[in-house]
């Protein structure tokens, strides 16, 4: 009995789960650790099988050479677009850190290892959050997807412009610290105000010391204000997520 195997299928779809594994440990909401990394493995074998009829057409087989060169190039391009999803999805967790920052939450940083995550108590919640809603929104399937289209753009025997993914990144950064900023934009207002009120009590009334009550009472502010940062990021993840896939070169 003899079985016939396909080499160029094989390589082909070897070359588009080396890109979807590259992809898979760095983006989120794949890369938190709660996933083993066997599962990872497993769905990028899976997604693999699914974009061969996609990236197998007209691919022939290479030499031992040019096929490890493909290999390390799709290292590149999985690991250079995992890690633009992942600049705008910091944003959230920039956007905790100034919340923790503001309030002093800051004081009690404490290091995640689910997520590689060093913060205080909003930056840590706002990423479970994020993580949650990526999942029960949708927003998951959608950067698969367009993973998937960028084989379109990119096959598997081609090589990344490091020209376009450096002026990605540059953009990348960018909108990470102003989507933070108007994030937690509306607290860190609130307590700015706040400290200028007790400031300004404590010039009238120096006696007072009021700002031994400042402590107790921005707690108090961030708390009740949370509700509207959290009410808001449903649609803030879906933003997000136009953004991936926009950096990723794909539409939604």
């Amino acid at each position: 009995m003899q079985l016939a195997v396909n080499f160029a299928w094989l390589e082909a779809t070897m070359l588009a789960g080396v890109r979807m594994i590259a992809f898979l440990v760095i983006a989120p909401p794949f890369s938190y650790n709660g996933f083993p990394m066997r599962i990872k493995g497993m769905l990028a074998i899976a997604l693999a099988m699914v974009v061969a009829p996609r990236v197998t057409p007209g691919y022939a087989p290479l030499d031992t050479g040019p096929f490890l060169l493909a290999l390390v190039a799709q290292v590149v391009i999985g690991g250079v677009l995992g890690f633009l999803v992942y600049l705008v999805f910091a944003a959230i967790q920039s956007a905790g850190a100034l919340i923790d920052l503001f309030a002093g939450f800051s004081m009690a940083q404490a290091f995640d290892p689910g997520s590689f995550l060093n913060g205080a108590q909003f930056t840590r919640l706002m990423h479970l959050v994020a993580l949650a809603l990526l999942f029960t929104s949708g927003g998951a399937e959608m950067i698969i997807g367009g993973l998937v289209r960028t084989f379109d753009a990119l096959p598997v025997t081609g090589m990344l412009d490091m020209t376009d993914p450096g002026a990605a990144l540059v953009g990348g950064v960018t909108q990470m610290f102003l989507a933070s900023v108007q994030i937690a934009g509306p607290i860190l207002l609130v307590l700015f105000l706040a400290d200028v009120g007790l400031a300004l009590l404590t010039r009238v009334a120096p006696q007072m010391n009021a700002f031994q009550l400042g402590f107790p009472l921005k707690i108090l502010i961030t708390l009740l204000l949370a509700s509207v940062v959290f009410l808001a990021l449903p649609r803030i993840v879906a933003a997000l997520v136009d953004d991936a896939l926009a950096l990723m070169g794909v539409s939604g």
